[in-house]
């Protein structure tokens, strides 16, 4: 079966259409002495990842958590979790953190949908998180890919858990209301950074348009659970995160993940500095204090990190049970 995405998506010597940014003149790639214990992680295996990863070997498939080197694939493969790309490997955008490669997208491959699915079944996923590429060259930049993608997984494997991390479709009612109507679990968004820093991080999003984005899921779906991230060590303040958090809490989001940026190449945007765990902790207080129904805060957390059992809980604290998907699946560790 053909992978979701090649294997050489991250090239070091790819095309970059949008200039490197910087929080500071002069920074350097990453604060001096290197990178602290706490980001340090050790190998961990499981009857499911090994099974997984065996799986990967010999039907050629690839996810975005094994191509990303994410540091939580452990955990994630071991409660049957997953995140996958879609439409394509070429992003139309171009943000500093981020490593996805900024190039002209290939055409639209309308057997995407059915891929994803054959491969979720293979899997095994109980919950699976679709995450994709900004397409502003179509006109719905994929919006009706995201949704064929939600029902062909829902098809493959009846009461899985849905969760989609999509671009802001600039913004366009039409196209999120097609994506929402395909009735994801989960719409995430990330916010990523602070008001400040948004514009020259994420040039071609927009602070306040991401808070509208997932202000309207919910206003298009009534009970929508919306969920998003950020990334500091890129130069904020800790009293521009609180006034983030708030930002985000005003658009009703429920769930956030809270984690430290690394940088990809030495192409990318410089660290400002590590953030210590103990500051995670407390970001992760005030968010709860603020309303925030589920957070996931640390170092090596990603926005796909928990995901199912994220929901799972956060679901089962606002209306008192758990969602389908983890009904039927006998609920997630730890939910």
């Amino acid at each position: 079966m053909p992978s979701m995405a090649s294997g050489d998506h991250n090239p070091h010597g790819r095309r970059l259409y949008l200039p490197i940014v910087q929080t500071t003149g002069g920074v350097p790639a990453e604060p001096a002495g290197g990178r602290p214990d706490w980001l340090k992680t050790r190998l961990r295996t499981g009857p499911n990842f090994l099974e997984l990863k065996a799986l990967m070997r010999t039907e050629g498939l690839h996810t975005v958590c094994e191509e990303a080197r994410c540091p939580n694939i452990y955990e994630c493969w071991e409660a049957r979790e997953a995140t996958f790309l879609i439409l394509g490997d070429r992003c139309t955008r171009r943000c500093g953190f981020c490593d996805v490669m900024t190039a002209k997208p290939a055409a639209i491959d309308e057997d995407e949908p059915a891929k994803i699915a054959e491969t979720v079944k293979a899997m095994g996923l109980r919950y699976v998180v679709l995450t994709g590429v900004a397409r502003d060259d179509l006109p719905d930049g994929g919006a009706r890919i995201w949704a064929e993608c939600i029902r062909a997984v829902r098809d493959a494997v009846p009461g899985i858990g849905v969760e989609i991390l999509p671009t802001d479709f600039k913004g366009g009612e039409r196209d999120i209301a097609t994506v929402i109507a395909a009735e994801p679990d989960v719409f995430a968004h990330n916010l990523e950074t602070v008001r400040r820093l948004h514009d020259r991080i994420r040039p071609a999003f927009g602070y306040d348009r991401s808070i509208h984005v997932l202000g309207l899921a919910k206003r298009l779906r009534p009970g929508q659970v919306t969920k998003s991230n950020l990334i500091l060590g890129m130069g904020e303040r800790p009293d521009e995160v609180e006034a983030t958090l708030r930002d985000l809490k005003d658009a009703d989001v429920e769930l956030l993940t809270i984690s430290q940026y690394l940088q990809p190449t030495r192409e990318h945007l410089p660290v400002d500095r590590f953030v210590p765990p103990e500051e995670f902790a407390e970001h992760k207080r005030l968010a709860e204090e603020i309303g925030f129904a589920w957070v996931e805060s640390g170092p090596l957390v990603r926005s796909s990190y928990h995901a199912g059992e994220m929901h799972a809980a956060a679901v089962r604290k606002l209306r008192g049970e758990l969602p389908a998907w983890a009904m039927a699946a006998g609920g997630p560790a730890g939910a």
